[in-house]
């Protein structure tokens, strides 16, 4: 790692040291039935039990912590599909200011909820016409709002970095780390985690592929974008990485693996029926890599960010029921 990486191994200790008695220490899943179908020692973080469901927490808070009275004043921005909108309306709370979120309209219902019951005023835009980042930072700047996107913003990635940092403290050294990638936050803080205290370990990114863009993006050593996709994994339909995100993951993430719909679901039923955890189909990628064998060679020790857990029990059952 260099010293001119946008986000290190210090900035993830520092967000740790931050967010500690606010996020939780979520705890790791072991599972002998997982490890047999996987065929290695299975590590799962579970991010579904953070503070409102799912990883975001961490970043969020890191992020809103850091900023002035004043802008606490003014209030918070920001635009996301869901969990970082839960996020940061959230974290907003805590530090005693308000939130305004720009969400998609065909967010789970689920996440809208959450995201209003902490308080939040939601704005709502389509996703498939509308530019969230151009919609988003308008309404910042009309409103007089500090804006935390949901992945381009170095205390963001430091913040879902410390997921990764509690696993490997945790349970020591990783052949792998296997990580869920969207807009490539949480990847990007996970890598500089693992690589920083395990240099010879994998970071493996997994997404949907219908919305393969990292993938793409790395094997060509540039952004790349592609349609808006459609997918179950709601947290995971990015159209091109973060510029930031990019930048990071393009150095320290090893190799993309790809998931189909099928696959996803049937990792969130294994999860549910086998190791009694519910997690949505964003956050079930990485054990759908696992369970599909799309991860080869597999090292006997693989850790897991189960990155989060928030669907609604209707929406479970139509995706999961037989």
């Amino acid at each position: 790692m260099t010293t001119t990486s946008p986000v290190t191994l210090e900035d993830v200790r520092s967000a740790a040291a931050r967010i500690a008695g606010v996020a939780h220490r979520t705890p790791v899943l072991r599972s002998r039935t997982l490890d047999a179908l996987v065929g290695a020692e299975v590590f799962l973080k579970c991010e579904n039990l953070q503070r409102i469901g799912a990883f975001k927490f961490r970043g969020a808070y890191n992020a809103a912590s850091r900023l002035t009275p004043e802008q606490l004043a003014k209030g918070i921005a920001a635009y996301s599909s869901g969990n970082h909108a839960q996020a940061v309306a959230l974290a907003a709370r805590e530090l005693g200011t308000t939130a305004v979120i720009l969400m998609p309209e065909d967010t789970p219902q689920s996440k809208m909820d959450a995201t209003a019951g902490y308080g939040a005023e939601i704005v709502t835009y389509d996703r498939y016409t509308g530019d969230r980042v151009a919609i988003g930072e308008a309404m910042a700047a009309d409103r007089g709002l500090a804006l935390i996107p949901p992945y381009e913003h170095p205390h963001v990635i430091a913040g879902q970095g410390t997921a990764a940092l509690e696993l490997i403290e945790e349970v020591g050294d990783l052949g792998a780390l296997v990580v869920p990638v969207g807009g490539g936050g949480l990847i990007a803080g996970s890598a500089t985690a693992a690589k920083g205290l395990t240099p010879a370990s994998r970071v493996i990114g997994v997404e949907p592929e219908a919305g393969d863009d990292t993938k793409r993006s790395l094997e060509a050593g540039r952004r790349v974008s592609i349609p808006v996709p459609r997918t179950i994994a709601d947290g995971q339909a990015a159209d091109i990485p973060g510029e930031l995100t990019f930048s990071i993951n393009r150095r320290l993430v090893d190799e993309i693996a790809l998931v189909t719909d099928d696959q996803i679901r049937a990792a969130m039923r294994l999860a549910f029926e086998r190791l009694k955890i519910v997690i949505e189909p964003s956050g079930a990628t990485p054990l759908a890599a696992l369970l599909s064998g799309r991860i080869t060679p597999l090292p006997p020790r693989v850790g897991v960010i189960v990155s989060g857990g928030n669907i609604g029990a209707r929406r479970f059952a139509e995706l999961c029921g037989d």
